[in-house]
């Protein structure tokens, strides 16, 4: 997890291959069960949407999923969270072992979330954008029956435009708020963040989901930095101006997403507050984790049928 995630493009690689972006592992794994392993931090909005999709289109037996201790050192992303302190699946005691493994002269950020060749030891792909639309355009063979078009053809424009707001001025701009430096800098973050919750407070007035009368890509990536908002981002990022609980629209819509299966049972409210409150010590240096809010009002009705 960063202070700042660019959106960036994909590139095509082959079979079991990784092909580098700057930063960035950007290969795209063929669908195949049981080959690749989804590496995720249950506390990073950015790999919880990609244990959401996995959830939702049924690939459970087909991409194994494993899951990193939500502390990070300046040793990175490790496997602490296991008995033995490595990754059954993966035998890593440390994600980064991975990438060194799939190019030995990586400099990098070690990101989460990140799909691994079982058979190589390799980092496929750690584009986090890129992961989610794939699982639900290019899987689609393995699928469970039933499995909801995540990404339809004809809403892509829309999805699209919609995440690229909901990215700059909400999953982006909570960070932009909490690590600014400067006031100004944290001042714009703040405005451009409450400017755009509004903005969707209004939207979602009249609907049941952002885009269509389904939930597509767009309510996941919204989701994920909705449900840590007020446990984490209000206080720690000093995102204060309202909590989720004070927008009734946003609220009722989070709260139907969470009462969804694949969204609230992906939740680790432990794992989130752990995460940034012990982590990031040049904001919280004390490490003490809040024991709110109240979990459970996440259960209370919402009222959007």
């Amino acid at each position: 997890m960063t202070t700042s995630e660019p959106q960036f493009a994909a590139e095509t690689g082959k079979r079991g291959e990784f092909v580098r972006q700057a930063n960035r592992f950007t290969g795209r794994p063929d669908p195949e069960a049981g080959r690749y392993q989804l590496v995720v931090s249950l506390a990073c909005p950015w790999a919880h949407r990609a244990v959401i999709v996995r959830r939702l289109l049924g690939l459970e037996d087909a991409l194994g999923l494993s899951v990193v201790d939500p502390i990070r050192d300046e040793t990175g992303w490790r496997f602490t969270n296991h008995p033995d302190g490595r990754d059954p699946a993966t035998g890593l005691a440390f994600l980064a072992d991975a990438y060194r493994a799939s190019d030995p002269t990586y400099a990098g950020r070690v990101t989460v979330p990140a799909i691994i060749d079982l058979r190589a030891g390799h980092v496929v792909t750690n584009d986090y954008p890129q992961i989610t639309l794939d699982l639900s355009t290019r899987w689609t063979a393995l699928h469970r029956a039933g499995a909801p078009d995540l990404y339809p053809q004809p809403l892509r424009a829309e999805i699209d435009a919609i995440n690229a707001d909901v990215f700059r001025d909400v999953n982006n701009g909570v960070y932009r708020c909490g690590f600014a430096t400067t006031q100004e800098a944290y001042e714009a973050a703040f405005d451009a963040l409450f400017a755009r919750l509004d903005a969707l407070e209004e939207r979602l007035t009249g609907r049941r989901y952002l885009v269509g009368d389904t939930i597509t890509e767009a309510d996941i990536r919204l989701f994920t930095t909705l449900v840590r908002f007020d446990a984490v981002y209000h206080g720690h990022f000093k995102t204060n101006l309202r909590k989720l609980t004070e927008y009734p629209v946003l609220w009722a819509y989070a709260r139907d997403l969470f009462q969804t299966e694949g969204f609230g049972d992906t939740v680790d409210f432990d794992h989130i507050k752990r995460h940034y409150y012990v982590t990031h010590d040049m904001i919280n240096p004390t490490g003490v984790v809040p024991k709110g809010p109240d979990a459970a009002l996440w259960l209370t009705p919402h009222g959007r049928g």
